[in-house]
């Protein structure tokens, strides 16, 4: 899930806190609107400060289970402020259709300056929704306008074709500019198994201007995940995928497709210079060894399967990173890291789900991206996946184990305490809510409190995260239904 970096402006801190499901931060002074060449990748509401959206698509609204929800957070001097909140759903003012059971609003989560205004927009898929055309579960993407009281209103972006397509499951949703136009495209995938590129720029209506193409893979694939950026550094972002061959759930192969001035080119499987496919269920992009090309991060959490008897076994889990170059992913200079790399927290045991749901940024602000994970199978002190999460160091020979970090529920600062199967870490989202230079880590815990969910923010310093002034919040806070909604599912890309 690809975090670009953008052109920030200073802005007015968000201080306005509102009780209920809906609470909208404060306008700019009159006048005071953002440039449009700033292209915010997500700051909704133009005040400088990168904004957090967290899913909840298994979360009951009005009495309809698995409706589904996302609840956004904005960031301002001190960073993430949870008394300035929103709650968005289908029943939300402006938002396509309402909510209903088994629509999973949330099921994806992106942003991106779709209407070029100057703000980030919200983009949500709800893999659930039934539509008259196409029938049940074709799915929908759905936009919420960004501006500067923050989001609100909204256009429905894209329908599934046809009955059970299910348009944007869990992180099979992304944005970037594919085409060099300038303009943001919607890529996202249809039927478990092809690419739908939709290609802006989008008006208000959530028509979109630069037509579509489709991208079919004959291995009859299954797209885990969905990251965009620029690899090659030609100025147009490429689309990198996580994926299995046809119904072998363990078969896993990471695949680039180029963005040209035409669109996507012809896909290339990264395969390592030892003749191994480059796998995993997780993805993001990021300037990891500071040359100025994006790099490609790949979570393997799952291990001890068929496909790894052609592949180095990855005991508990590991992340693998692919340099970026001129050329594309180098995948020659490939590096793996897992549990049992010097430095990492921790050791290497089966099923501890290391390398869950990646991201990318700056942590301490050297100037090379670092690489959050989950390791949310984690078992200590007799607790079973009871989970952490750790930090690994990006460097300019690239992701090293060197200086890693970690957390979990039993670190001393971290609020709450460590239960049987919480899953702390399932999720894992970097963001600099403060705009200091230093990226703060977010980590979700979906099974916290029997499936309700919790969502944990630690900040940063010179020196990576730290459990000092980290806090936490779930369903209390944000005024929702707390039973079986798996807060923290998922994070804005």
């Amino acid at each position: 899930m690809n975090r670009r970096k953008g052109t920030w402006r200073t802005g007015l801190a968000v201080v306005m806190a509102v009780t209920g499901a809906a609470v909208l931060p404060a306008a700019h002074a009159a006048g005071d609107t953002p440039s449009a060449a700033a292209k915010p990748q997500d700051d909704f509401n133009g005040d400088g400060y990168a904004d957090l959206a967290v899913a909840a698509p298994e979360a009951t609204v009005d009495g309809k289970t698995r409706a589904g929800y996302v609840a956004v957070v904005y960031g301002s001097p001190s960073g993430l402020n949870t008394a300035s909140k929103q709650v968005i759903s289908q029943n939300t003012a402006g938002v396509t259709d309402s909510a209903e059971t088994e629509d999973q609003f949330g099921s994806a989560v992106g942003t991106a300056d779709l209407d070029r205004d100057g703000y980030a927009d919200l983009i949500v898929g709800a893999t659930g929704e039934d539509s008259v055309e196409g029938g049940a579960e074709t799915g929908l993407v759905q936009v919420v306008w960004g501006g500067a009281n923050g989001l609100s209103g909204g256009a429905a972006l894209a329908y599934g074709h046809d009955t059970y397509d299910r348009l944007s499951a869990k992180d099979q949703l992304t944005v970037g500019d594919v085409n060099g136009d300038g303009a943001s495209d919607l890529v996202v995938v249809e039927s478990l198994t092809k690419l739908r590129v939709i290609k802006g720029p989008f008006g208000r209506d959530g028509s979109a201007s630069g037509g579509e193409q489709i991208v079919r893979d004959d291995s009859d694939p299954r797209f885990l995940d969905l990251a965009t950026g620029d690899v090659n550094g030609d100025g147009i972002d490429d689309v990198v995928g996580a994926m299995n061959d046809g119904d072998e759930y363990d078969h896993r192969r990471i695949t680039y497709w180029r963005g040209t001035t035409d669109g996507l080119a012809e896909k290339i499987v990264l395969e390592d210079s030892r003749g191994f496919w480059v796998q995993g269920e997780s993805l993001d992009l990021g300037d990891v060894n500071g040359d100025g090309y994006d790099d490609i991060v790949a979570g393997r959490s799952v291990d001890g399967y068929d496909s790894d008897l052609d592949t180095p076994l990855p005991r508990g889990g590991r992340v693998g990173f692919v340099p970026g170059g001129a050329d594309g992913p180098v995948v020659s200079k490939a590096i793996y890291v897992n549990q049992d790399s010097a430095g990492v927290p921790g050791a290497a045991e089966r099923a501890d789900g290391f390398g869950s749901d990646v991201s990318v940024a700056d942590v301490n602000g050297d100037g090379y991206a670092d690489v959050s994970t989950g390791v949310p199978g984690e078992d200590f002190d007799g607790l079973s996946n009871a989970g952490g999460t750790i930090v690994l160091r990006g460097s300019a020979s690239g992701l090293t184990g060197t200086g890693a970090t970690g957390v979990n529920q039993d670190t001393t600062g971290v609020p709450g305490a460590a239960e049987a199967n919480d899953a702390f870490g399932r999720t894992t989202h970097l963001v600099d809510a403060n705009h200091d230079g230093r990226a703060e880590l977010v980590v979700g815990a979906p099974g916290e409190n029997a499936n309700a969910g919790s969502v944990w923010v630690f900040k940063s310093t010179s020196a990576g995260i730290t459990p000092t002034g980290s806090f936490t919040f779930g369903a209390g806070t944000l005024g929702t239904v707390a039973a079986n909604a798996k807060l923290g599912s998922g994070f804005n890309s």
